[in-house]
């Protein structure tokens, strides 16, 4: 597996790919971001990673810019979250989100060419089904009890 490619990021703010041998601005990196390209950037004189805070600009660029991804109430929603005691199950809890997200869209562009009701149809089945079971992960790692028994049973 290669190595996350390496960006410096200078005192005078400007962004170095090491790679490329060249300044990039962050429309470069937003570029990487979109084609999954593994990187880090890091700070010249520290070393240390600064990959999260130019990820935020980026979004913060985005967010300003046209249709926004976060309305200003989930965002406020996030924020609740932080310093909370189920700060790090939240973070979690995105991250899975996310990335069953990604994975969902992929099938979706994979098979939607096949039969579309059919696709629809499953998908939503594994949608339910996928939700279901980090739900359940969700409130065992919150201690909380979820009990799957239906009402009058």
């Amino acid at each position: 597996m290669p190595s996350a490619r390496i960006i410096k990021k200078y005192p005078n703010r400007r962004l170095y790919d090491t790679e490329l041998s060249r300044y990039i601005t962050l429309a470069d990196i937003r570029e990487l971001v979109m084609k999954g390209v593994d990187f880090r950037v890091t700070d010249t004189n520290s070393e240390e990673d600064l990959t999260r805070s130019i990820l935020l600009q980026i979004m913060l660029e985005e967010e300003s810019g046209g249709e926004p991804l976060f309305s200003a109430s989930m965002l406020s929603q996030i924020i609740r979250y932080y310093g909370g005691s189920v700060q790090g199950m939240f973070a979690r809890y995105l991250e899975e989100s996310m990335s069953m997200f990604a994975t969902q869209q992929e099938t979706f562009r994979e098979t939607i060419g096949v039969d579309p009701m059919k696709t629809m149809t499953e998908l939503a089945q594994r949608n339910i089904k996928m939700w279901s079971d980090m739900q359940s992960s969700f409130f065992k790692a919150a201690g909380v009890k979820n009990s799957d028994t239906k009402p009058n049973e």
